[in-house]
C-alpha cells in the first residue's frame, strides 16, 4: 500500500483534532444555548465527520497490515503463514481505497464546512423577459432549497414590471449549502417566446447569479471604524411615506470602496442588520478573489474560480433542456426549473473533484 505524503497525513490529523475540538464544544452548556452557534459547529462537524471516519479507519488497517507483516516475518506455522499472505493484498488493497476516498473527501472539505451563502440574482439583458427569468431562476433556488430543507431567508427584493424581479438577495443556510451552490454563479441564459411575444419569435435573455459564502464575524477583516454609516430617507414606489421616514441604511467600506444599500423593510434596525450582513459577505468575497488571484495561473480552468460574467448555463425552453457548458451535459428543464437541480450540481462536483485532486 502506498504512503500518503506528510503534508496529506498532516492535514488528516489536524482535522481528527478539529473535529474532537467540535465534540467539545457542542457538550459545552454556555455553546448549547446559542442556537446560531450550534448550527455553525454543526455542519462543521458533519462536514468533517466523513473525514474523520475515513482516517481513523486507514489507520486501523494500516495497523492491522503493520501486525501481518510482523507475523509474516516471525510465524513459522504453515497455515499461519498462508492465512497471512491471503489476508495481506485484501487489507493493502482496502488501505488503497480508503486514501483515494480521504483525498477525494479532503479537497471538498474546506467547502463543506461552509453552511450558509448570500445569494444575488440580477436580471440582464432583455427587459421584461429578463426579470421574468430571473424570478423563475430564483423560485428554482427557492424549490431546491426546500428539497434540501435549507432556511432561506429574504434580505431583499425588487420587482419587475411586468413580474418576476429585477433583483433578489437570499441568505440560504444549511448542511452542503455552499458546496451546493456554489457552481451556480454566473450569467445564466434563456431562450424561448416571451409572453409578450406577438409574433412567436424565441428571445435570448439573460440573468446574472453571484453566490458569496456568508462568513462568521470572525472571519473577515472588518474594523467597523472603516465604515461610514448613513442613514437615509427611502427612494423608489412604495407609497407616500417612503421618501418621509429615514430607515434606509447604506454602508461605504472606506478602504476598499465596496458599498452596501438597504431599505427592504420598515424597520431602521432590521435594514441595518441585514445590511452589515450583506456588507461582510461581499467583503468576505472580495478578500477570497483576492488570495485566489495570487495562485490562478494554477487554478484558472477550476470550476468556480473564473469570471462571474461567463456564461454558465442555456435554458433552451422548446428543447426542455438545460445545457451546463462547463460539463457539456444537458438536463430536463422542467425537472430542473422544478427545483431538481441535484443531478447537474452532481456532475459539477465530480468536475470539480478531479480537477482539484489533478492540482494536488
Amino acid at each position: 500500500m502506498p504512503e500518503p505524503n506528510d503534508n496529506l497525513l498532516k492535514k488528516l490529523h489536524e482535522i481528527d483534532e478539529q473535529y474532537e475540538e467540535l465534540q467539545a464544544q457542542l457538550l459545552d452548556p454556555d455553546v448549547l444555548t446559542d442556537h446560531r452557534k450550534v448550527r455553525s459547529l454543526s455542519v462543521r462537524r458533519a462536514a468533517m465527520a466523513p473525514i474523520v471516519e475515513g482516517y481513523r479507519a486507514w489507520n486501523a488497517t494500516t495497523k492491522e497490515l503493520a501486525d501481518l507483516q510482523e507475523l509474516l516475518d516471525s510465524e513459522t506455522d504453515d497455515d499461519l503463514l498462508a492465512m497471512a499472505k491471503t489476508e495481506l493484498p485484501i487489507l493493502s488493497e482496502r488501505g488503497e481505497q480508503l486514501l483515494e476516498q480521504l483525498q477525494q473527501k479532503l479537497v471538498m472539505a474546506d467547502d463543506e464546512t461552509i453552511g450558509s451563502v448570500i445569494l444575488e440574482i440580477r436580471s440582464g439583458v432583455g427587459g421584461d423577459e429578463a426579470a421574468l427569468f430571473a424570478g423563475d431562476i430564483l423560485e428554482m433556488y427557492r424549490r431546491f432549497a426546500n428539497r434540501k430543507k435549507w432556511a432561506v431567508e429574504d434580505i431583499e427584493f425588487h420587482g419587475g414590471e411586468q413580474g418576476g424581479c429585477r433583483s433578489a438577495t437570499l441568505s440560504i443556510s444549511g448542511e452542503g449549502a455552499w458546496t451546493s451552490l456554489g457552481y451556480e454563479g454566473g450569467t445564466h441564459q434563456v431562450k424561448r417566446v416571451p409572453a409578450t411575444e406577438t409574433q412567436g419569435r424565441v428571445h435570448t435573455s439573460t440573468a446574472t447569479v453571484a453566490v458569496l459564502p456568508e462568513p462568521e464575524d470572525v472571519e473577515v477583516e472588518l474594523d467597523a471604524d472603516d465604515v461610514k454609516e448613513m442613514i437615509t430617507t427611502a427612494t423608489g414606489p412604495g407609497g407616500q411615506n417612503v421618501n418621509k421616514v429615514s430607515t434606509a441604511v447604506h454602508l461605504i467600506h472606506q478602504p476598499t470602496g465596496v458599498e452596501v444599500r438597504m431599505q427592504d423593510t420598515k424597520s431602521q434596525a432590521q435594514n441595518r442588520q441585514k445590511a452589515w450582513q450583506l456588507l461582510k459577505a461581499r467583503l468576505w468575497e472580495k478578500q477570497r478573489a483576492e488570495a485566489e488571484a495570487e495562485r490562478a495561473e494554477a487554478r484558472n480552468k477550476m470550476i468556480g474560480s473564473g469570471g462571474r460574467a461567463e456564461k454558465i448555463r442555456t435554458y433552451r425552453w422548446k428543447d426542455n433542456l438545460v445545457v451546463d457548458h462547463r460539463l457539456g451535459s444537458s438536463f430536463n428543464l422542467m425537472d430542473t426549473i422544478g427545483g431538481n437541480l441535484q443531478p447537474l450540481v452532481d456532475e459539477l462536483i465530480e468536475l470539480d473533484t478531479a480537477n482539484r485532486l489533478a492540482a494536488l
